[in-house]
């Protein structure tokens, strides 16, 4: 009796052994990301804002007035708007910029708060360091102003008559600065979300089995089939109406769901700089590779797992005289075959043209993307 319990115990000890290590292995397999990394919530965006505007207080690296017919008519106007004739007037200063400015409209921004400004010259002024902006209007793709710019520009950079004169090589770009919180929100983007009872959320990529999961991890957190996917990109939320705090209630319980992403396996090459980068799932089929005097020799024990264990083996040697070419007999991943390569100190290019011929082949089971 007593060996019958032992021998139970023991055998649920090695099952429990055996589940532990595949729930594992199982969970490196997949990357778990939480839906908020992944995935955007609709009308919750940012918007673009544009503006033009004058910067002065220039130290002689200002536009040339009778080369810069915008900056001269502009500042023409605004005095103008003062109360001063200045259109009789020959004028030749150099310490005035025309400059288009740029920020970026939060969500749910509010009137007064502030914005970051983002200064760049229009002319041919050489630096705008030690300017001040004055009021400048920014909009919106709608024509609307939503907010207000002002302030001192700092440029973060040193122009190139300094770097002369300083005897170092020239750092950033002069011509473009920025504005900390130079801006004030003038115009709120309306947009209620407790108001709404459908929402939509918008994979940042897409993907049938990633948006199925998603949708079935909102379901199952909820108890109700309040999401469907639409399409790769697109799931479908349904508002309840006894959901307590409404929709961004709803929101900021679904955003911390973790869900295991799935993606298509893929190589991207860059011919240019040599750079290339593959995903985990990437793998070589059976083929045969010839490539210089690189012999390849590849093969996966019988002890190879599914969950990409370490029997399969790999040998890369270079010959003098050329190489032998053996066959790839088993699945392998492609990321051991590539550090082999790497060890031997084979150039980026030659990887390449390896990689390219095994795509031609059929043997490389993923998109091939070349830059």
């Amino acid at each position: 009796m007593f060996f019958l319990i032992r021998f139970f115990l023991g055998w649920l000890f090695r099952l429990a052994l055996i589940t532990l290590v595949c729930v594992i292995l199982l969970q490196k397999a997949f990357a778990v990301s939480r839906i908020k990394d992944i995935a955007d919530f609709e009308g919750v965006r940012d918007n673009m804002l544009v503006g033009y505007g004058i910067v002065v207080g220039l130290d002689g690296t200002g536009d040339t007035l009778q080369d810069s017919v915008f900056t001269r008519e502009s500042l023409l106007g605004m005095l103008e708007r003062l109360g001063v004739n200045a259109r009789d007037n020959n004028l030749r200063t150099e310490n005035v910029a025309a400059v288009m400015t740029t920020a970026t409209l939060s969500p749910f921004a509010r009137q007064g708060s502030r914005l970051d400004v983002t200064v760049s010259a229009l002319g041919d002024a050489t630096s705008l360091q030690g300017g001040t902006l004055l009021v400048t209007p920014l909009v919106g793709a709608d024509g609307e102003v939503y907010a207000v710019a002002q302030g001192s520009v700092g440029i973060g950079a040193i122009s190139r008559q300094d770097a002369l004169r300083q005897g170092r090589g020239q750092r950033g770009v002069s011509t473009s600065g920025r504005i900390a919180d130079g801006a004030i929100v003038e115009r709120e983007v309306d947009f209620d979300l407790n108001a709404r009872q459908n929402l939509k959320l918008a994979l940042r990529t897409p993907d049938f089995t990633t948006a199925s999961r998603i949708a079935g991890a909102i379901n199952g957190f909820v108890g109700d089939e309040i999401a469907r996917a639409i399409d790769p990109g697109t799931i479908d939320l349904f508002i309840l109406s006894q959901e307590r705090g409404g929709a961004v209630s709803l929101i900021a319980d679904i955003e911390q769901l973790r869900v295991a992403t799935d993606q298509p396996a893929k190589v991207v090459i860059d011919e240019h700089s040599g750079v290339i980068v593959m995903g985990e799932d990437v793998a070589i089929e059976e083929v045969a590779i010839a490539h210089g005097n690189l012999t390849v020799r590849v093969s996966a024990g019988p002890d190879a797992t599914p969950f990409g264990g370490a029997a399969t083996d790999i040998v890369i040697q270079e010959d003098a005289d050329g190489g032998t070419v053996a066959l790839l007999p088993r699945s392998v991943p492609l990321r051991r075959l590539v550090e082999g390569l790497n060890r031997l100190g084979t150039s980026p290019r030659d990887l390449i043209e390896i990689l390219q011929a095994i795509k031609a082949a059929g043997a490389l089971k993923a998109e091939l993307v070349i830059l």
